[in-house]
């Protein structure tokens, strides 16, 4: 199994995948090597990227909340609706900070100008904005949080102290996430190889943020990109050239041309 993040990893810094990618997948899907895309983005906006292999790959969105394999749901894990409105009311006072409520099929975005969503609905496509926390209708699966210049530094410090009851995790350079306390990366992975009796020696990971951090544990192989946040060097057991210069494709290619051997 080959599983990789999405933004910073697969995506370019344009956010679009490699024709490149497209070709090696036909190689995995050849030699029964099974790919999941495992990422903080939402499962549609997750579908758009990988539209020509949407059936040949198990999904991993909102971070570990949710897992599809061909709109067939795996595994779910939603925030308690009480829980969403004591957190509706907490991040609604964090300073210049934009909340989106996550749900299966879209997003509900809070008081933000044109500019803010235009830079959201690259993430986010099917969204609605609210005013108030009784405009969402859905079950949320996780909180993403906005700031323009740097959530570690000016979101954070506000939602820490959730922890551990809530899994909280920096998820890139403007954004926080919040979802419940098993809703990670890695325990979406772990459920994915024992349903396909998939060993960590079996399995090969890429990520680039601290989000990645837990599935990172999961696999023998695992690779921190060049551009990855220091925590994910530290954890991963080999690193890879950036996601601007193909790192993720790289690295498949040695796969594929060793697995011929066999």
């Amino acid at each position: 199994m080959v599983v990789t993040d999405m933004d910073g990893t697969l995506l370019n810094s344009n956010h679009d995948v490699s024709s490149k990618f497209f070709e090696l997948f036909k190689n995995l899907k050849q030699q029964n090597i099974q790919f999941v895309p495992a990422s903080g983005r939402p499962y549609y906006s997750i579908v758009k990227k990988l539209q020509p292999i949407k059936n040949d790959i198990i999904i991993v969105a909102e971070n570990g909340g949710l897992v599809i394999q061909n709109q067939n749901v795996l595994l779910s894990n939603q925030l308690n609706p009480n829980r969403v409105l004591e957190l509706y009311t907490l991040v609604s006072t964090i300073a210049d900070t934009y909340p989106i409520f996550c749900t299966q099929h879209q997003a509900f975005i809070l008081r933000a100008s044109d500019d803010l969503v235009k830079t959201f609905s690259e993430y986010y496509s099917d969204y609605t904005i609210i005013d108030s926390f009784e405009d969402i209708t859905d079950d949320v699966i996780k909180i993403a949080l906005y700031h323009t210049t740097n959530s570690e530094k000016h979101i954070f410090p506000f939602v820490k102290h959730l922890k551990p009851e809530l899994n909280v995790v920096i998820s890139g350079n403007h954004w926080v996430d919040i979802s419940e306390a098993i809703t990670n990366k890695g325990n979406a992975l772990r459920f994915l190889q024992r349903q396909l009796n998939i060993t960590p020696s079996e399995t090969m990971v890429f990520g680039d943020y601290n989000n990645d951090l837990e599935m990172l544990t999961c696999a023998k192989y695992s690779y921190a990109m060049a551009n990855a946040h220091p925590n994910v060097k530290n954890v991963a057991n080999f690193e890879t050239e950036s996601n601007d210069n193909n790192g993720v494709e790289l690295v498949l290619e040695q796969l594929i041309t060793e697995s011929r051997k066999h």
